[in-house]
């Protein structure tokens, strides 16, 4: 006759802590659609700043011009700030949100190779930690699409993730 683990045993507070383990991971993997539109949510407004920023003068303006905004139609920056905003914007609301994203994160990988690439190699030396974080950000939003709750899923033209 085998002896049926108790309390004490490791078998029984491995199972215990197994079945805690995948309620939790159940719960979570619930959740995941709900998250991903609140990244999507958070990732779309900070974007969006930092196009209103540069081309209002708001929120401290345009980097280094001292609460200044960017000259119109001056390259790349006022076009880049442009996509920012626009890009920012339907990515915030769930419209579009794989288009915008994608258009988003190569303005930002270009941002990144021809603006802080030529200083050093590394983003925390280069200062391009901002552009390669939102480029990868963005390219994540490409695959995953918006989430629970977006603007395309209410009109209908969305799937559930």
């Amino acid at each position: 006759m085998s002896p049926t683990p108790t309390a004490a045993s490791p078998t029984a507070g491995a199972s215990t802590s197994a079945t805690a383990g995948s309620t939790l991971s159940a719960r979570l993997d619930a959740a995941r659609p709900y998250a991903l539109s609140l990244f999507r949510v958070v990732v779309g407004l900070l974007f969006a700043c930092h196009g209103a920023a540069s081309l209002f003068g708001i929120l401290g303006g345009a980097a280094g011009s001292n609460g200044g905004t960017i000259p119109a139609g001056t390259w790349p920056g006022w076009y880049a700030a442009v996509i920012q905003l626009v890009a920012g914007v339907l990515v915030l609301l769930g419209a579009g949100t794989r288009s915008a994203a994608f258009i988003a994160s190569g303005s930002m990988a270009y941002a990144y190779f021809d603006v802080h690439q030529s200083m050093a190699l590394w983003p925390i030396q280069n200062g391009g930690e901002a552009s390669a974080m939102f480029a990868w950000a963005f390219l994540l939003l490409v695959f995953t699409g918006p989430g629970a709750l977006s603007v395309d899923r209410f009109l209908g033209r969305g799937k559930r993730n």
